[in-house]
Order: structure tokens, then C-alpha cells, then sequence
């Protein structure tokens, strides 16, 4: 658990297991603590790095318009730091959006690239519904409190089966959400990033193994997107889990970390695309 400077911020990182290295991106104001349900799992096969973006966590939450020049910037700068060159890509959500940019913009620097719950962005992106729109942009969010907005979240991450076998995993979320809470700004500084990004007439140019990875009842990323990406990416594959939702690292845990490490592992010994 260690912070480091990178051009303009803080960046908070921790570093988990041993193998090759796996970076993973999470998503929208949310923190790398987030990984929870999930992160154990892979860390039995992997040397795991996870950080909080700017605006999120315990990183720095400057009150500027984040560009993806910022973003994937802040990566090849914690990379460098600890001595990465290369490393496999897990983004979910705006993470995944992360993970394309940085891959189109630092080919070298990526061994395989895994995208979940994320979308190409731009006018070819299946659009969510009005709800799920208001849910993520309202500005009357900013008048709940951090506790309120976290239980409000769940609902539109997970399936309700997993709600209800895991209370532990909800009081879990909400205690990692209320304890480094994303301010209002930093989602509106984040926003900047999600609505100017478009990856879809550059997907042909992502040259490294993906796996496009999502839920079949996602209420935030309709699974479409995903099979937009996978369409646009020659020889990725595809996988659409059953009954999960847009979290789906953690109502399917067991079944992602699963396809997650298999395909890692059929491209273990992949060269990287320069």
C-alpha cells in the first residue's frame, strides 16, 4: 500500500501476489477497494496492481476536466515507478474505457487486455436507459449521503440472488464506498473522461489478446456494447455471463475469475504488439 507522485497527483496503489503481472482499472468514482470480491481470487496466480484513479480513493482529486491523455498517462507513470514494462489489463466499466485508450496509445506496454461491462463510447454505443442515465448523472446524488448513495448503487451493480446470499458483501461495499468517498466534483471531473471517449473506429488497431467480458443483465452497460467491442476487435473473444449484473466481478465472481485466469493463461506466453 503505497502512494507515488505521478506528473500532477498522488496516485494510491497496493500490491498483491506474485506471477505475472495484472493491472486492473476500475471504474467510475469508484476505488480500488472495490475489487474486493474478486481480487483474491486472482491473486493466486497473479502479481495483482491496483490503483485509484484520479478523482477516486486515496489519490488526488484535482477539480479539472480529466482527459484521457491524463488517465493513461497516470498509468505508464505508476508503471514506471514500479518497474513494469509490460503488463495484462483488467478494465471494468470506465476502467475498460481506460484500458482501450491506454492500449491504443501504449501497445508495448500491454500483454493482454481483458474489457469488462465497457463500451466503444461515441454515437455507436448502445445508450442506457433514461434511468440508468439519471442514476449516474443526476445532480440531486450530491444531496445523499455517502452512505445513502452507496446503498442507492448496489441495486444497479448486482444481481438480487447475490444481494440476498451476501449481506456481507453489501455492508462490505458500502463500508469501502463511505470510507473514501468520491466527491462530487471528482464525478463531474471523471464525466469529462466517459463522454468525450470513443474508441470504435480505432478498435481494429488493438492488437493484443482481449477478452470482452460482461453481464447479460447489466443496467448500467447494455451487453450490446460489449458485442460491439468484440466485433471490432479481430480475434477477441466474447463472453456474456448469465444473471449478472453490471458488477459482475462480484455477483459472478467465481465464474469471471475463472474465464479471466483461463484466458490469461492461454496467452501466457503471447509477445507483446508493438
Amino acid at each position: 500500500m503505497s502512494v507515488v507522485k505521478v506528473g500532477d497527483v498522488n496516485l494510491y496503489y497496493e500490491i498483491h501476489g506474485e506471477g505475472e503481472p495484472l493491472l486492473l482499472i476500475m471504474g467510475y468514482g469508484s476505488n480500488c477497494g472495490h475489487w474486493f470480491v474478486i481480487r483474491d481470487r486472482l491473486v493466486k496466480e497473479h502479481r495483482v496492481i491496483m490503483f485509484d484513479n484520479r478523482g477516486t480513493g486515496r489519490s488526488d482529486k484535482p477539480d479539472i476536466p480529466y482527459t484521457a491523455e491524463m488517465m493513461t498517462g497516470d498509468i505508464i507513470g505508476l508503471l514506471d515507478c514500479i518497474g513494469i514494462s509490460a503488463t495484462s489489463i483488467f478494465g471494468v466499466s470506465m476502467g475498460g474505457m481506460i484500458a482501450q485508450e491506454f492500449a491504443l496509445r501504449y501497445p508495448g506496454r500491454v500483454k493482454n487486455l481483458i474489457l469488462g461491462c465497457t463500451s466503444c463510447g461515441g454515437t455507436n454505443a448502445v445508450r442506457s436507459t433514461p434511468e440508468a442515465a439519471a442514476f449516474l448523472f443526476d445532480p440531486e446524488r450530491a444531496k445523499l449521503t455517502d452512505e445513502e448513495k452507496a446503498y442507492a448503487t448496489i441495486p444497479w451493480l448486482w444481481n438480487q440472488d447475490f444481494i440476498d446470499a451476501h449481506p456481507e458483501a453489501v455492508k462490505r461495499y458500502v463500508a469501502t464506498t463511505t470510507e473514501h468517498p468520491t466527491p462530487p466534483h471528482a464525478y463531474m471531473c471523471q464525466a469529462n473522461f466517459l463522454m468525450t471517449f470513443n474508441s470504435y473506429d480505432r478498435l481494429p488497431e488493438l492488437k493484443a489478446p482481449t477478452l470482452v467480458i460482461c453481464g447479460d443483465k447489466d443496467r448500467l452497460i447494455p451487453f450490446e456494447n460489449s458485442q460491439i467491442l468484440a466485433s471490432g476487435i479481430a480475434g477477441s473473444e466474447l463472453v456474456i455471463l448469465k444473471n449478472a449484473g453490471h458488477g459482475f466481478i462480484s455477483d459472478s465472481a467465481e465464474e469471471s475469475s475463472r474465464t479471466i485466469l483461463q484466458f490469461l493463461k492461454r496467452h501466457g506466453k503471447t509477445p507483446v504488439h508493438n
